[in-house]
């Protein structure tokens, strides 16, 4: 890192530009507090990279009131609190663009696994799922399910009633969300396997700007998932074309990414383009070896589409495994209805030879099912099988795999999590080394302790970050720091209109990372998931100091963001 650079020409050159950059006007303002304690924060001796991609430089930094007052020399005791950032990197909090945070944040609003990775700001409501709107087809099986996992009421039907209940709550980190166009889908047409009558989606358009009008960023598909899948082309664009009247965001889980992952690109850039929407491909993979060869023709396809003009952008997560649920590999068509209606499918004996079928189908594209790992169960029961294999599992349990994973979702009533490895690491760096894939998680906010800390989750939920940082920029050498932070910060705040946020810049929000860029690191593993990473001392949010020296002070400093 360049650090020799003086600090005035630093004052006049990056930090001004980051502050043109941010949208915050052309020039930094220096001074406009004047007592000796005018500053709540002074952070000195750090390293800033502000997220533009500039070069990190030497300067100090004085927040007031939430925000960033002043780049440059700043006197230590300007401020009533003083950190001695030497040796760490200071830049803009990591925006996580797809997190599976929602109903988390109201058992445990301190978002451990989340903050304490450095993210400041997190990107919900993704692969066509979000707390609302609630329909009639599952409002009891929703509030049922809620009550016994996460030992809460439901208290809300729709957006506003549900951002409300998050700010009443409170939230350590900036909270943001799409619609789920699965959970529209739901309360409009139920979750049957039919196109929507005309005035159904005229009601579902409604429902996509009555959310937005409500706060959230625009909407979400999960198209390997019931009941989303369900939904064709055109009704996708008419979905994009309600969130593109608000400057939303379609961010999608597209219908396949193995086999048909091409066709998948095709078709979700189409829609883009027809609607006019702004596209985020979420967690961008080739899955299953015999698709491993198709990551550069599937780079190449959102190359031509953005120098065609279109605005996409994609994330993903630094592992080669992914996660959802087991019952991912069972038929579609098995998971349409209501959770009766799906159970009722598992034990009738007339569609077990299809079924049977269709797994056979799958453990041919997987090569074993030891590639599965069963991360967790809600039961007692069967909490056993979390941190085996299927393979291993089934040998245990003395039944064949089919028999096995039928007989656990029974059981389970469907609610049963797995990690699937079946990726390419040579393509997992290619998409983490290109401009136009950011990160995610894929992952909600966990915790070592309470319901959150329950199985053996993917690592990502606490590592994702750190991982980017430590493994794949210090030691794999993917990108310059500066680029990738710029991937984590600066583009997926501008790309969902985060204002002030992203940037480290006079005016902009102080959504600060502290870390030691020779020692962070993840410390999550596959048998040890619930573990907090090394090397971030501290995470501002808003001004407040919610990390400090690696502990959490317990302040909920997040904000609920609603679009503008």
């Amino acid at each position: 890192m360049n650090t020799t650079i003086s600090r005035r020409n630093f004052l006049k050159t990056a930090a001004g530009g980051a502050a043109a950059a941010a949208g915050l006007g052309g020039s930094l303002i220096l001074g406009g507090c004047t007592s000796n304690k005018d500053l709540d924060l002074v952070i000195k001796n750090g390293t800033l990279i502000d997220g533009t991609g500039a070069k990190a430089l030497a300067a100090d930094l004085g927040i007031k009131s939430g925000r960033v007052a002043i780049i440059g020399p700043v006197a230590a005791g300007r401020g009533l609190r003083l950190i001695d950032a030497k040796g760490l990197v200071v830049c803009p909090g990591f925006i996580d663009v797809h997190s599976h945070t929602d109903v988390e944040l109201l058992v445990n609003p301190k978002a451990e696994s989340a903050v304490r990775q450095g993210i400041t700001t997190l990107v919900s409501g993704n692969c066509g799922g979000s707390p609302f709107p609630i329909g009639d087809a599952i409002r009891e099986e929703y509030q049922a399910n809620l009550k016994e996992v996460h030992g809460l009421d439901l208290t809300w039907s729709d957006a506003a009633g549900y951002l409300a209940r998050l700010e009443q709550s409170g939230t350590a980190v900036n909270y943001a969300t799409l619609v789920g166009q699965g959970m529209i889908r739901g309360a409009v047409v139920g979750l049957d396997n039919r196109p929507p009558l005309p005035e159904e989606l005229e009601r579902m358009k409604l429902l996509v700007e009555e959310a937005m009008t409500a706060g959230a960023f625009g909407l979400s598909s999960g198209l390997e998932y019931a009941p989303s899948a369900f939904a064709q082309a055109g009704e996708l664009v008419e979905l994009c074309r309600a969130a593109a009247r608000h400057k939303g965001v379609y961010a999608t889980h597209m219908r396949n990414e193995g086999e048909e992952l091409l066709e998948s690109l095709d078709e979700s850039i189409s829609a883009a383009r027809e609607s006019g929407v702004s596209l985020q491909i979420s967690h961008l993979k080739t899955a299953r070896r015999a698709n491993w060869d198709k990551a550069e023709a599937a780079l190449a396809r959102v190359e031509t589409a953005r120098r065609e003009g279109l605005d996409v952008f994609c994330d993903r997560y630094p592992y080669i495994a992914g996660s959802t649920g087991l019952g991912f590999f069972f038929p579609t068509w098995v998971w349409e209805g209501t959770t009766e209606q799906s159970m009722a499918r598992l034990k009738d004996r007339r569609l077990e030879s299809r079924i049977r079928g269709h797994l056979s189908g799958q453990e041919k594209k997987l090569g074993s099912w030891k590639t599965v790992l069963l991360c967790s169960v809600v039961s007692q029961e069967n909490k056993w099988v979390e941190g085996l294999t299927v393979r291993d599992a089934a040998a245990r349990s003395r039944k064949p795999a089919y028999e096995f994973m039928r007989d656990l979702l029974l059981a389970e009533r469907g609610r049963v999590q797995m990690a699937v490895f079946n990726m390419s690491e040579d393509n997992l760096k290619r998409f983490l080394s290109h401009p136009l894939v950011g990160v995610g998680t894929d992952a909600g906010t966990l915790a070592p302790y309470g319901p959150l800390g329950r199985g053996k989750p993917h690592p990502r939920a606490y590592g994702t970050f750190p991982r980017v940082l430590g493994k794949y920029v210090r030691e794999e050498k993917l990108a310059p720091l500066e680029a990738m932070i710029k991937k984590m910060t600066f583009l997926p705040a501008r790309k969902f209109g985060f204002a002030k946020r992203g940037v480290v810049a006079v005016g902009s929000w102080a959504d600060l990372v502290l870390f030691d860029p020779d020692t962070v690191a993840d410390t999550a593993t596959w048998t040890d998931p619930h573990r907090f990473p090394a090397g971030i001392p501290y995470v501002v949010i808003n001004g407040r100091v919610v990390i400090d020296q690696g502990d959490h002070t317990g302040d909920l400093a997040g904000k609920v963001l609603r679009k503008a």
